[in-house]
């Protein structure tokens, strides 16, 4: 009879994670070599669901203001390396963003679970931070149909998110990238570089 409960306790802590999991991208593609910095950077930015996304804040005189983020950057069998963002002016993000558009998302390997043992500020464990310009996309443009099917497919607990809320599609127009893989301060990659990898 014990071992009876505990096996129905096991599967009840399996479905538990398995809905946790829910909507979440798992690890799709092995780990890039650390020299390609592309690759690396591409890999980074496909794997993750979150990061912190820095606008200039209107309400704080100026002031960086960072926030957490859900993004996507495109489909499982189509990453553009361009992240895209839902979000509401009920936010401040959005707010600063309509009022200036110099923005920047940073993003770390840590939360995907392949640093070991590192310490997220260790170099060994990556950190990616795109530089540019948080612009709104028209809702009736193809990049717009795209970005949705992007978010939605990786996040699909958007489409329920409040009509009320007004929720419209931002993309990164990336003008800078900051990369930490290894030893040795940040890897050389133009945006050029960054966005022709094919993963």
């Amino acid at each position: 009879m014990k071992s009876k409960c505990f096996y129905c306790f096991l599967f009840l802590i399996f479905l538990g994670l398995q809905d946790c999991c829910e909507g979440r991208l798992l690890l799709a593609s092995p780990k890039p070599d650390r020299d390609n910095a592309a690759g690396y950077a591409r890999w980074l930015v496909s794997q993750s669901s979150w990061g912190i996304l820095s606008t200039i804040s209107m309400e704080l005189g100026g002031s960086p203001f960072g926030n957490v983020v859900s993004f996507s950057d495109g489909v499982v069998d189509k990453s553009t390396g361009i992240p895209y963002f839902y979000l509401t002016t009920l936010d401040p993000t959005a707010r600063n963003a309509l009022k200036d558009h110099r923005s920047s998302l940073t993003i770390s390997e840590y939360p995907l679970g392949t640093c070991g043992n590192a310490d997220p500020e260790n170099p060994v464990c990556a950190k990616i931070t795109l530089t540019g310009k948080l612009v709104l996309l028209d809702a009736n443009s193809k990049d717009t149909k795209f970005a949705q099917t992007a978010l939605f497919t990786k996040h699909p607990e958007m489409k329920g998110w409040p009509k009320s809320h007004n929720f419209r599609i931002f993309k990164l127009k990336i003008e800078n990238i900051f990369m930490i893989n290894w030893f040795g301060g940040p890897k050389p990659l133009t945006v050029a570089q960054y966005l022709k990898y094919k993963i």
